[in-house]
């Protein structure tokens, strides 16, 4: 018995194996973009330290932040803080970094760059003129409150 295909089901037989194949070739391709993705960003991480406890920061995308990581790539940066208006601690960089300042109203876990050459770190609420750098993104404010408040800290960034 021989078996008769129509070319109307060859050509669905066909695209179907096109659509498997194209399917097949953005997969590998999304992998292999993520995996690349994933060096990247590992390279770059950088973390903080606030005395002996680590903290997560999700870091913004600006020149002040890149600046900041090259900054650091070459080994950890600590930064003496030192309370202020009973809302944050403030700390010299040591070197003034680029400024994109914008008029903003802190909440408790934001850190930003003031005057191009100083960390702050927020456990209340300001509104000034800073370019932003990041935020705390693991602690509650009860917890951002309890590492900053109690008097002078230091904070050490790191790259991964």
């Amino acid at each position: 018995m021989k078996s008769v295909t129509s070319s109307s089901e060859n050509v669905d037989v066909e695209s179907s194996q096109n659509n498997l194949m194209s399917d097949s070739t953005v997969a590998d391709s999304i992998e292999e973009t993520a995996s690349s993705d994933e060096t990247e960003i590992g390279e770059t991480t950088m973390t903080m330290t606030i005395g002996d406890t680590k903290v997560n920061v999700d870091w913004e995308a600006n020149s002040s932040v890149d600046a900041l990581k090259e900054l650091v790539s070459s080994g950890p940066l600590s930064i003496y803080m030192s309370m202020y208006g009973g809302f944050e601690q403030v700390g010299s960089i040591g070197q003034s970094l680029p400024r994109e300042d914008k008029q903003t109203t802190t909440a408790s876990g934001d850190i930003v760059l003031y005057s191009g050459n100083q960390l702050v770190v927020f456990y209340g609420s300001n509104s000034w003129a800073y370019t932003r750098l990041g935020h705390i993104s693991d602690k509650t404010d009860a917890e951002i409150e309890a590492l900053l408040s109690k008097g002078d800290v230091t904070i050490t960034l790191s790259i991964n």
